[in-house]
């Protein structure tokens, strides 16, 4: 959408405030499918909403690609948002329920690495169609999106079940053959099978036991009770969800990328092509650091690496906001203050991609126990979609009374409040099973943790330094 917008605008002579609504109501209607997708992962299983999270989008690139008006492209933008706050929500869970305890950081941070992945390819050809017909390259840059989504569809087909949501619903034996194919031995798929029987308090009597009465409870009944009048222990792990996926949108991140031309033209580069270049520089930069944190994160652990890339995050922007203000008050740019602020946004994506990107998605859907993760994820993405489509659809408009150097030192702000909430409310979960993260948030533990915390840190610090 970043480099459509800049062709869209002439086609339908759209202002300001429309293209700010366009940009923004993919990431408000997601809201709408991170709210539903709990439950209907519940229901159907995770591999199904997953399908129909790529149906969802295929519809969604169809109706933009071929819109011939704003409001059919606002119908469409509408569609893919619903299908992206499924996405958002079910694949995080579904890759932590599948994964080893060991692996689980590297393979559940695939989902920021590929949304990374995707928006360079989207940025490729955004530069790549941006040579053709202005009536004619915008539908390109949107409706080619549907191709990926059968990908999707066909590939999750030949992919196994969560063992942990095959349990929920009594299915012990196929849980059990899925175990065996991603464990490393027979026995580790046993003593995985009975930790989440025992957390998701499945009572069998043999291993070829069908669904008793036991499980009735199981199928999403009385959760959001359970959230809505949660314990002490699951306060604090909703208090961790929904911060640390509010911190990740209230950072800018996605204004940035959504918005980096409009930056960049203020700046004083003025050519498309140009505009469109220099968002391709930023997509590289994006893709490279997400690459590292995945191989990366399993190793350091999540909250060393979290509060690198926030604390990165607040000199990037930092440096960004004084460039756009030194901009802001000359006539003649200057190569090197341009030059600054491409490598500051660079670096502000590059933290992102380091912490809150990956590890958002990560710490989401390991800390909530079996039978809340689902529809408590949900929860958490929710608040994720809502404040990304109010930073999205207002980042603009405050840009415009504030200048924008004026908004990057308020995200540069909140994200020094971000590094505040990281290190004294998210403990370490590296190497620890599902079933044993909801220990970390006991009271008997918090001592312990402290230190723990305190030893990772200064560890990961100190190799940082060397």
């Amino acid at each position: 959408m970043s480099g459509a917008v800049l062709y869209i605008k002439d086609v339908f002579k759209i202002s300001s405030v429309q293209e700010e609504v366009l940009v923004g109501a993919l990431n408000v209607f997601s809201l709408i499918g991170s709210l539903a997708a709990g439950k209907t992962s519940d229901w159907i299983g995770r591999r199904y909403t997953i399908i129909l999270a790529a149906a969802t989008f295929f519809a969604g690139a169809l109706l933009m690609g071929l819109a011939p008006s704003f409001p059919f492209l606002m119908a469409g933008r509408v569609v893919a948002g619903i299908g992206v706050g499924y996405a958002l929500m079910v694949a995080p869970v579904y890759t932590a329920e599948l994964s080893p305890a060991m692996t689980r950081g590297f393979l559940s941070s695939f989902p920021e690495v590929f949304i990374n992945f995707g928006i360079l390819l989207g940025y490729i050809f955004n530069y790549a169609l941006s040579s053709l017909p202005p009536h004619i390259n915008w539908r390109l840059m949107l409706g080619i999106a549907a191709v990926p989504a059968v990908a999707i569809a066909l590939g999750v087909l030949t992919m196994p079940e969560s063992p942990r949501w095959l349990v929920m619903k009594g299915k012990l034996d196929e849980a059990k053959r899925v175990l065996r194919k991603t464990s490393q031995s027979e026995e580790e798929a046993n003593l995985r099978l009975q930790e989440i029987t025992k957390a998701s308090s499945v009572v069998t009597t043999s291993p070829n036991s069908s669904p008793g009465s036991s499980n009735a409870n199981l199928h999403g009944r009385g959760v959001w009770k359970e959230l809505l009048m949660p314990s002490k222990p699951l306060r604090r792990i909703l208090l961790a969800a929904v911060g640390i996926n509010f911190f990740m949108q209230a950072s800018g991140n996605d204004a940035v990328v959504y918005y980096t031309p409009e930056v960049f033209r203020a700046a004083g580069i003025r050519s498309r092509k140009g505009l469109v270049g220099v968002t391709v520089i930023m997509g590289i930069a994006k893709t490279s650091f997400v690459l590292v944190s995945a191989l990366f994160l399993d190793q350091f652990g999540r909250r060393p690496l979290l509060l690198l890339g926030s604390i990165g995050m607040v000199i990037s922007l930092s440096g960004l906001g004084l460039g756009s203000k030194f901009l802001e008050h000359v006539t003649q740019k200057p190569i090197w203050a341009i030059a600054l602020c491409v490598i500051a946004v660079c670096a502000d994506v590059s933290f992102f991609s380091i912490g809150l990107g990956p590890i958002t998605w990560v710490y989401s859907s390991e800390i909530f126990p079996t039978r809340l993760r689902a529809q408590g994820t949900s929860l958490a993405v929710s608040v994720n979609r809502l404040v990304s489509g109010v930073v999205s659809m207002t980042f603009l408009s405050i840009s415009r009374k504030i200048s924008f150097g004026g908004m990057f030192f308020v995200l540069a702000g909140i994200m020094v409040l971000a590094t505040i909430f990281f290190y004294f409310f998210l403990p370490e979960t590296k190497g620890k099973s599902l079933e044993e993260i909801g220990a970390l948030f006991e009271d008997k533990d918090d001592q312990n943790n402290s230190r723990v915390r305190e030893i990772s840190d200064r560890q990961f610090f100190k190799s940082i330094c060397i």
